[in-house]
């Protein structure tokens, strides 16, 4: 069985039922949108968004969930895709999942728009059901990754990014809406507040070990989604790349620094970044603190009853660490 239908397994049928609901909850009276919204569904991601959020849910109230559950996922889910749609633009890629993104068919205009509708009708899907306590979390989270992605843009010219400053960045730009998929499951439920944090915190840090394993996709050899060195073209600051830069010495630095500024684009000079940053103990030192982070993540879930839930909640773990792309 793959990793994902393990992770699926428990509640597999509350996913397909999330399946449909999501569609509906995209629909418009315009008919440009519906087509969009149309190739959107047909050409989803793995979902572990939504998984998260039905399974926290599952987890602490015997099984059960209800309405607001799916309305949850729903939202989640309307959020993350108006932030790859945002993220595409931004990045100026064409392609999303091995298909042809909505900006490079629709262009930059319509795709603006279409994720500003895809955050417009999350927000309004708690409101019209009266999940203010959903929708703050969910405001929050929309927040923290605009900021995080705003305090990356403006530390990345300098190239003056630190440890510390690097996981505050991830932590907002992709660890907070994890982190609010498993503070959302419980919420629908009307768990404990103590309840609720600890899993939103449990969540945070799965999303930190998630982003660190996306930045060693820059340094594989493997035949992954993610073209290897992708991130050093674009100039961004991975971990392995901030702890080389900031163990040796200033000739070396300098030169790290020169290849980023001048040559991101040489195919042959980033390879010979790529193999620097190996030969230093870059991507060596990531793995240490991506199975930190893992390591803290699976002690606060332990805190809870074993149960199908929790299993697949360590399955998820372990799928984060492990997966190729």
């Amino acid at each position: 069985m793959k990793a994902v239908e393990k992770i699926k397994k428990p509640i597999y049928r509350e996913m397909e039922i999330f399946e449909e609901k999501f569609a509906l909850s995209m629909f418009s009276k315009v008919p440009l949108i519906n087509r969009i919204a149309h190739f959107i569904v047909k050409r989803k991601g793995k979902q572990m968004r939504p998984m998260l959020v039905f399974l926290t849910a599952k987890l602490i109230n015997n099984g059960e969930i209800n309405e607001r559950t799916y309305r949850g996922a729903s939202v989640i889910e309307l959020i993350h895709t108006a932030t790859l749609v945002h993220d595409d633009i931004v990045d100026d890629s064409n392609f999303r999942r091995g298909f042809f993104s909505i900006n490079a068919l629709w262009k930059n205009k319509i795709a603006v728009l279409v994720g500003d509708f895809l955050l417009s009708k999350g927000m309004l899907l708690c409101i019209e059901n009266n999940d203010f306590d959903l929708l703050k979390y969910i405001s929050i989270a929309v927040r923290e990754m605009s900021e995080g992605e705003l305090l990356q843009a403006e530390k990345a010219r300098g190239f003056n990014i630190k440890e510390d400053l690097y996981l505050e960045i991830i932590r907002k730009k992709t660890a907070t809406l994890i982190g609010t998929c498993c503070a959302i499951g419980p919420k629908s439920i009307k768990a404990d507040k103590k309840v609720v944090d600890k899993l939103f915190l449990f969540g945070e840090l799965i999303g930190i070990t998630f982003q660190i394993r996306d930045d060693l996709f820059d340094f594989s050899e493997n035949k992954i989604g993610k073209p290897i060195g992708i991130d050093i073209k674009d100039k961004k600051m991975t971990l392995p790349l901030i702890h080389v830069i900031n163990k040796v010495d200033l000739k070396d630095r300098n030169w790290i620094l020169d290849t980023l500024k001048k040559h991101n684009k040489n195919k042959v000079k980033v390879k010979q970044l790529i193999n620097f940053v190996k030969d230093n103990g870059g991507v060596e030192y990531a793995k240490k603190v991506m199975s930190k982070y893992k390591s803290m993540a699976l002690k606060v879930l332990l805190e809870f009853p074993k149960n199908d839930f929790r299993t697949s909640l360590e399955f998820m773990l372990d799928y984060v660490i492990e997966r190729k792309y």
